[in-house]
C-alpha cells in the first residue's frame, strides 16, 4: 500500500493514492511512500524513485518527451530525465480522465536562481540544450509552430490592453486596483508598442524563415521550476511545452521572468552577464538580440494580470491583485535604462 511520506507536506487525497497505485501496478513497480511536488508525483519504489506526472489532454506531448530524449540521449546530451514505458511497452497509463507518464526522478533542487552566477549558468544550460536539439532527428515529433507569429501576438495583447481600459471606464464604481491599472496603461501600451517596431523593424521575418527550415526546437518553459541543480550538474525538465521557434524565444523570456526579482531589477549588467554566458556556448547575431529586446520588453506581466483581473476575473484578493501590480509597476521607469544600455550594447557589437 501507498503511504504519504512524512517530509511532505502537501497531502494526497484517496481519490488521488488510489491513481498512484494502479497507475504504478502498470509500471510493474512496487511503492514504498509517495510526495506531491508541485503538479507531479515522486514515487519511491523498491525498484528506484521516479516521478509521476498527469495530464487531462495531450498524449503526443508524451510521445515527443520519449522521441526526444531517446535522440538526445543518442548523441550524448543527458542532462534530461529519461521516460519510461509500462510493463505492456505503453508511453502513458490511462486513468479516468486523465493520462499519467513516468520519467526517472533527477535527485536535485529546483533552481533558486537568487543570484548572477546561478542565473548565467542556467542560460549555459539552455544553450546547451539548443545545440544538443539542432543535431537531432525531430521528423517524428508533432511540434507547435510559433514562428513568424510574434507581432499577431503582440497586436493581439495591445488590443486587450485597450479592451481592459474600455472596461474600467464604463465601471460605475472603481476600486483601487482599477484606479492603478489603468494610470499605467498608456504607458505600458506604448512600450507595448516599441516592441512591436523594434519587431517590425528588424530581421524577424528573414530570420524566422532560416529557422523554420532548420526546425529549430525551444523548451518554451525554461525556469526555475523546470531547471534542476545537482551536486555536479543541471538538468532540464519537463519537456511538454516544446514548439518550434526562435532560440531567443527561450533566452528572451527566461530573461524577462529573471528580470521581475528582487536580486536583479531591470539592472542590465546582470542580464548582459546571463547573454554572454549563452553565447559563449552558442553564439548570437546582432540582428538576433535586437529581436530578443522586443520580447524582453514587452508588458506581458502588466498584459496577463489584466487579463486575470478582466477577463477570467480571479479569486484573488484585493490585496493580492494589488501586490502583483506594485511589483510590476515599480521597474517602470528602470525599464526605461535598462532599454537604453540593451540598445547600446547592441550598438557595440
Amino acid at each position: 500500500m501507498l503511504e504519504d511520506s512524512s517530509n511532505s507536506n502537501v497531502k494526497i487525497w484517496p481519490k488521488e493514492k488510489k491513481m498512484i497505485e494502479q497507475s504504478m501496478n502498470q509500471y510493474g513497480f512496487n511503492i514504498i511512500e509517495v510526495q506531491k511536488v508541485r503538479s507531479a508525483y515522486k514515487v519511491i519504489c523498491e525498484e528506484g524513485t521516479y516521478c509521476l506526472k498527469r495530464m487531462k489532454s495531450g498524449r503526443y506531448k508524451v510521445k515527443n518527451g520519449f522521441i526526444l530524449v531517446e535522440e538526445l540521449n543518442k548523441i550524448g546530451f543527458e542532462k534530461v530525465a529519461n521516460y519510461i514505458k509500462t510493463k505492456e511497452g505503453y508511453n502513458y497509463v490511462k486513468y479516468s480522465k486523465y493520462i499519467l507518464y513516468l520519467t526517472e526522478w533527477i535527485d536535485g533542487k529546483e533552481c533558486s536562481i537568487n543570484n548572477t552566477i546561478e542565473a548565467a549558468e542556467c542560460a549555459l544550460l539552455l544553450a546547451e540544450f539548443h545545440n544538443a536539439v539542432e543535431k537531432i532527428d525531430i521528423s517524428n515529433l508533432k511540434i507547435k509552430n510559433n514562428l513568424k507569429n510574434w507581432p499577431k501576438v503582440f497586436l493581439g495583447n495591445l488590443y486587450d490592453l485597450e479592451y481592459y481600459k474600455r472596461i474600467i471606464e464604463r465601471k460605475r464604481l472603481i476600486n483601487e486596483f482599477d484606479k492603478t491599472y489603468i494610470k499605467y496603461i498608456d504607458i505600458l501600451y506604448q512600450r507595448g508598442m516599441l516592441s512591436l517596431n523594434i519587431l517590425q523593424n528588424s530581421e524577424y521575418y528573414s530570420i524566422s524563415k532560416k529557422a523554420e527550415n532548420n526546425k529549430t526546437l525551444c523548451h518554451d518553459s525554461f525556469y526555475y521550476q523546470n531547471i534542476l541543480k545537482t551536486e555536479d550538474s543541471y538538468y532540464i525538465i519537463d519537456l511538454d511545452s516544446i514548439i518550434i521557434d526562435l532560440e531567443v524565444n527561450d533566452l528572451g523570456k527566461y530573461i524577462r521572468r529573471i528580470m521581475h526579482k528582487s536580486d536583479f531589477k531591470w539592472d542590465f549588467n546582470k542580464a548582459k552577464s546571463i547573454i554572454e554566458s549563452y553565447v559563449e556556448e552558442r553564439p548570437l547575431t546582432r540582428e538576433e538580440l535586437e529581436i530578443m529586446l522586443a520580447l524582453i520588453i514587452f508588458p506581458h506581466k502588466f498584459w496577463k494580470l489584466g487579463k486575470k483581473r478582466y477577463v477570467k476575473h480571479k479569486n484573488y484578493s484585493e490585496i493580492k491583485y494589488m501586490k502583483k501590480l506594485d511589483k510590476i509597476i515599480q521597474y517602470i521607469d528602470i525599464q526605461e535604462l535598462f532599454i537604453n544600455d540593451y540598445l547600446e550594447y547592441i550598438d557595440s557589437i
